[in-house]
């Protein structure tokens, strides 16, 4: 699907399981595959970033095959590829093809290595270089410094010591030490300048240690691999859960009251990103955790988060959700030493920063730094949709904004990267604004119903109704005729409508009474009838959904834009005691009526509206019908209100 709404949520509370590493599941698959013997690997994360490393073993001679339940059995080459030639294409995962272009280039074989657009501009250069040194013979097939690439078979290199730049990317050391092992001889890495994204690099040495190739460390700027390291397969490997995904949902108890509790990593873990829950602690949230799991709830005595400086050179990808964390709390929040952001999946700084403001932020932006303000003021966060530009960790940051608004997030897919199931378990653990949708035929009384079952429970009222009535009266005033599909769709999604009190205003202009005529209300059921503008206007009725809760009258609330409506119901009415209303209604207004004629007319528009293409009048499987045509309003509303206090509540 090419976008996803979120309702607004109340609150988040429970438990998640998390799925594998990423990081780890590719160097685990990596050294699998170069180890001698069969590694079992459990709670691999199943995923695109893991689905190419997988494809590019499997077409190097790597052995794959299904193990017991769901572990996946790899036999390793004992450090030489069968396969010498070879194209592979590593999409846009970073830590499948970094690591894949040390190894391959220390191989001895021909490969050649690509990906999608925006791997092909992610730098690679000063890997290149150190790989260079060992007498690696790589070229590029684009621009310097970037992928795609051929590898041809390596020269001798006398060198025992290889330079390497640190302050790009963590991932160029952790390729390159993986890759040493393929070398009978000691070799030594030697970092020039800093080393950022350190915590990865003790993935990998850990990672390493478990395949038998004990790394020797002098401080952080010089790592030497002993001559003679051979990997070995330890059996069995299992993945730890990935810290960098608990983020989001350890964010999400912290701002939306918890407890929110991730399984599968803690405080023995070997990934850094667990210190993600240091920063939740330094805004104020309560914090606990063990062995295997981590859990997050707001502050105490219902006080805000703080905003905070944070140094983020030990959790670059999850200082990502303290972007998106700042919004809900008191004073700004500036990350900075996260210059890595530039070259990920996208360009992030700026990439969040244009999202952010989107809702109504101020952000702030610097070449390796981001500040973000959130609204002051009794300013409130506004529905957006976000654009997640092809980047997982974007979509998953910013379905924490749903705890204050409504959103749209475009291109929902891309969590496949790291986290193809990450909007199942968001649901799971998500409290969200209830909603009750009225539906019915016309006349059936559906608004006045509506009106008084939201007085009732101190809720929010959408007549959505008036927005297609709305959006007939400006295409009419716009003089676009109702049958101009693009024309009224266009005129839809820039409506500018306030529901205040009794009174609807379109443009700064009172026009409650305008669009009652018959005359908008027989083009509301024209232009209702334009899927284009039904989908313009879709995400607008979703944006009425507000705490405590809403209320939403009109066609076609509960089977599409409400689906998830925790109350249904659908109202009916004989077409004689539909025409009687309508009837006293006209007149009560001093306008002369007929009622043959108005029963003709509901006949017509009953016919039409269930035959439309888009959307047809109909009741949704779960809804609760209410023939309405011998009950008083009392009676009605009554019958409304009980089904909805029979909705079990959500622990």
């Amino acid at each position: 699907m090419d976008h996803l709404d979120l309702p607004q949520l109340l609150a988040a509370r429970g438990t998640v399981r998390l799925p594998g590493s990423k990081s780890i599941s590719n160097r685990v698959l990596l050294l699998a595959g170069l180890a001698a013997g069969r590694t079992e690997i459990r709670d691999l994360l199943l995923s695109d970033d893991t689905a190419r490393m997988l494809e590019a073993l499997r077409t190097l001679g790597v052995g794959v095959a299904p193990g017991e339940g769901a572990a996946l059995c790899i036999t390793g080459v004992g450090g030489v590829f069968p396969v010498r030639r070879a194209e592979l294409f590593l999409g846009n995962a970073g830590t499948a093809l970094r690591p894949l272009t040390a190894a391959l280039a220390l191989a001895g074989g021909e490969y050649r290595l690509s990906g999608v657009p925006r791997m092909h501009v992610r730098p690679i250069g000063d890997l290149v270089d150190g790989l260079r040194q060992l007498g690696a013979e790589i070229h590029y097939l684009g621009s310097e410094g970037f992928p795609p690439l051929a590898i041809r078979p390596p020269r001798q290199a006398a060198v025992d010591v290889v330079r390497l730049r640190g302050d790009v990317s963590s991932q160029f050391l952790s390729g390159l030490l993986m890759a040493l092992p393929l070398r009978a001889s000691e070799m030594t890495v030697e970092i020039v300048g800093e080393l950022i994204s350190r915590p990865y690099v003790e993935i990998t040495l850990a990672a390493m240690a478990q395949f038998g190739v004990q790394v020797l460390r002098d401080g952080g700027q010089r790592f030497t691999v002993p001559a003679g390291s051979r990997y070995r397969s330890p059996g069995v490997v299992y993945v730890e859960g990935d810290a960098s995904s608990a983020s989001y949902f350890l964010a999400l108890g912290a701002i939306g009251g918890g407890p929110v509790r991730v399984e599968g990593v803690g405080l023995d873990s070997i990934q850094g990103d667990v210190r993600f829950a240091d920063a939740l602690a330094a805004m104020g949230a309560q914090i606990r955790s063990g062995s295997h799991w981590i859990e997050a709830a707001a502050p105490l005595a219902n006080r805000r988060l703080q905003g905070i400086s944070l140094d983020c050179t030990h959790i670059p990808d999850a200082a990502m959700t303290l972007a998106t964390t700042a919004l809900f709390a008191e004073g700004p929040t500036t990350l900075c030493n996260i210059a890595s952001w530039r070259v990920k999946e996208t360009d992030r700084i700026a990439a969040m920063a244009s999202e952010l403001r989107k809702l109504g932020a101020k952000v702030d932006e610097g070449a390796d730094f981001i500040r973000v303000y959130p609204p002051v003021g009794g300013q409130r966060l506004h529905p957006a949709g976000i654009d997640t530009y092809d980047d997982h960790r974007i979509a998953m940051c910013f379905s924490l904004a749903a705890l204050a608004t409504p959103l749209r997030i475009n291109d929902p897919g891309t969590v496949a990267k790291t986290f193809p199931d990450y909007f199942e378990r968001f649901a799971e653990v998500a409290r969200v604004v209830p909603v009750v949708a009225i539906d019915g035929i016309s006349a059936s009384g559906k608004g006045t119903i509506a009106a008084r079952v939201a007085r009732a429970l101190g809720w929010h009222y959408l007549d959505s109704g008036a927005l297609y009535r709305l959006t007939a009266l400006a295409a009419c005033r716009a003089g676009v005729a109702w049958d101009d599909a693009a024309g009224v769709a266009a005129i839809a999604a820039g409506l500018e409508v306030d529901f205040a009190g009794n009174a609807i205003t379109l443009s700064g202009v009172d026009v409650s009474e305008a669009i009652r005529s018959e005359e908008i209300s027989a083009g509301a059921s024209r232009v209702a009838a334009l899927p284009a503008v039904r989908a313009a206007l879709l995400f607008r009725q979703r944006a009425f959904r507000r705490p405590p809760g809403l209320v939403a009258d009109g066609r076609d609330m509960a089977s599409v834009v409400f689906p998830d409506a925790a109350t249904k119901v659908f109202l009916t009415a004989s077409v004689e005691i539909r025409a009687w209303r309508r009837h006293k209604q006209l007149i009560e207004k001093g306008m002369a009526a007929s009622i043959a004629a108005l029963s003709q007319d509901l006949r017509e528009r009953d016919e039409r509206d269930s035959q439309r293409s888009a959307a047809p009048m109909q009741q949704s499987a779960d809804a609760e019908l209410l023939d309405t045509t011998n009950l008083t309003i009392e009676t009605a509303v009554a019958q409304v209100l009980e089904w909805v206090n029979q909705v079990p509540k959500k622990g």
